[in-house]
């Protein structure tokens, strides 16, 4: 090892410093911040490793491994492309601050050796990454933000008593593969699985993300869910439940991204299909399950990150993101037009995109351990996905009808991160054996084949035709000004109604304690006052002959008693 500094260290700590500097010195120390933390990395090998003992626990602050450098890589080379995106903002540092920090806390994420380093890293994932939704700073990105951070500590929390409990059942906090049994790992797997955008628990993602600022969304889409993957490949290789989550994952998605008419909320769902495939490949357990599904994270990084810059850059520039308020700005910002087209390309899998070379990798593998319904149901959201992202965003935001709006070019910093991603989409996709050698596994896979290119162009060919025949036949869902309802409403309006109620009977409670409770103090008071207020019975001043005659009864009284007990 000829580093000697913690991999996440130059960002967590480096981007403390972005605050205290200003103009061309702060863009400078934003884009070197991940450059020289790639450089840090590059000082590793696997097999490298970095301890501590801290209160006796003997904790595994990075463990360096294939799998671990490939995410490590990728979050560095996706802060940078972030910090050119956003590097023309112009504010007092939180966004660029947190956003670095955030990056770095992925990657402290991913080198953790133990549960306690990775429970440290996965709470500075959610307190540093809600930023980016409260930057925005409107009423919607607070009260967003503030769902956003409560569901992500919970994962937190469950991770930590997830470590409670399996050190308890196992003496152990390392962070290794763990066999689905005993409470201490299903907390665990359920607390992965929040980050991971699991259905039913999936609702965070799409309602913060569209809410953030259009750098925001950005960094957003790089980090958590894929630390998320890499956590769930690290603890839950070959599991089972994750097949069929992770087939859920990749088809309920697409019904609510046809009808949606926001069109970063689209790429939200979107998001969700795509990890669907990744979780899809981790249940699928070590060898190419496995590559699939970080190969997959790796390319769904950039494409996807190319389809957010797009649409941030349109939000900036117009102010609007819904479907029905956009159309026709090709005519004034074609090189996002092209970009956005190369990411809409990438995600749909089409041959020479990036898609194309790590997607099929985990549909392969569904196909040689035998599951055709899960095969089926990848193949179906494969369609899915081209319709909602590789059609559906680039044509409504730059072509279907002309909404009118003139506007400028996206800056030229966002034009240089869109382009830099789709470089890479493009050069995976062209050279995939880069990539490859990168995998945490060997293989011998071979993507482009007659069968599978065959295969692909028809999947491709055949829904595209349908989305033509469905948008002139006017049975293509217009975008309509609408609100979508999810899961979410459910903990959002009944559950609220249902909270709001409890509180007022509890109020009615409450109050009449209250008031029960002054009127007994006032009774007791009252009665004290009778016997010994200033003109109460023991106040006032008796004559001797009283007094001798009470003294008298009082001595008669303790003869009898003396007399009748003897």
């Amino acid at each position: 090892m000829t580093s000697s500094l913690h991999p996440a260290l130059l960002l967590v700590v480096g981007a403390l410093l972005i605050p205290l500097v200003r103009g061309s010195v702060r863009n400078a120390v934003v884009l070197l911040l991940p450059v020289l933390g790639f450089i840090n990395l590059l000082g590793f090998e696997a097999g490298d490793s970095i301890y501590a003992s801290i209160a006796g626990y003997e904790l595994y602050l990075a463990r360096i491994d294939k799998l671990s450098l490939l995410f490590g890589y990728l979050f560095h080379l996706a802060a940078f492309i972030g910090a050119v995106y956003s590097i023309h903002i112009h504010d007092d540092g939180v966004q660029p601050t947190t956003a670095l920090m955030y990056a770095g806390s992925a990657v402290g994420a991913v080198f953790a050796g133990d549960l306690i380093t990775l429970f440290i890293f996965w709470e500075m994932l959610a307190v540093t990454s809600v930023f980016q939704v409260w930057a925005r700073r409107t009423e919607a990105s607070f009260n967003s933000g503030m769902r956003y951070i409560l569901i992500h500590i919970s994962s937190g929390l469950l991770l930590l008593g997830g470590a409670a409990v399996r050190y308890v059942e196992t003496g152990s906090l390392a962070f290794e593969h763990i066999e689905l049994q005993g409470l201490g790992a299903w907390l665990l797997f359920f607390a992965i699985g929040i980050k991971c955008a699991f259905p039913l628990l999936h609702t965070w993602l799409v309602d913060a993300y569209p809410e953030a600022t259009p750098t925001g969304t950005v960094f957003l889409s790089a980090f958590t869910t894929k630390a998320a993957v890499y956590a769930m490949a690290r603890g839950f290789a070959g599991a089972e439940p994750l097949i069929w989550i992770g087939a859920a994952m990749a088809m309920f998605p697409i019904f609510f991204a046809v009808i949606e008419n926001d069109l970063r909320r689209v790429l939200g769902y979107s998001m969700i299909n795509q990890i669907g495939f990744m979780v899809v490949g981790v249940g699928l357990g070590e060898g190419m399950g496995v590559n699939g599904a970080v190969a997959h994270a790796f390319n769904d990084v950039f494409f996807k990150g190319v389809l957010f810059m797009s649409m941030g850059a349109v939000l900036m520039r117009t102010g609007r993101i819904n479907g029905s308020d956009l159309g026709g700005l090709y005519k004034s910002m074609p090189w996002t037009t092209g970009f956005c087209i190369v990411g809409a390309a990438s995600i749909s899998a089409f041959p020479l995109f990036s898609g194309f070379v790590s997607k099929s990798i985990v549909m392969a593998e569904v196909a040689n351990q035998g599951y055709l319904s899960v095969w089926l149901i990848l193949l179906f959201a494969s369609a899915g996905v081209f319709h909602h992202a590789g059609i559906k965003i680039p044509f409504f935001a730059f072509f279907s009808h002309d909404s009118g709006i003139r506007c400028e070019e996206a800056p030229r910093n966002m034009l240089i991160a869109m382009g830099i991603g789709a470089t890479v989409c493009i050069f995976n996709g062209v050279y995939p054996a880069l990539l490859y050698s990168l995998l945490p596994y060997s293989m011998d896979y071979v993507p482009y084949t007659a069968s599978h290119i065959l295969q692909q162009m028809q999947l491709l060919f055949f829904s595209a035709l349908a989305f033509t025949v469905l948008k002139l036949t006017g049975i293509y869902p217009p975008e309509l000004r609408s609100v979508n309802l999810d899961v979410d409403w459910f903990y959002r309006r009944p559950l609220a109604t249902i909270v709001r109620g409890v509180g007022s009977i509890c109020g009615v409670i409450r109050d009449g304690v209250i008031d029960t409770g002054k009127s007994l103090v006032g009774l007791v008071v009252a009665v004290l006052h009778f016997g010994h207020g200033p003109s109460g019975v023991a106040a006032r001043t008796l004559l001797s002959s009283t007094a001798i005659a009470i003294v008298i009864v009082l001595l008669f009284v303790l003869l009898l008693r003396n007399y009748l007990t003897q």
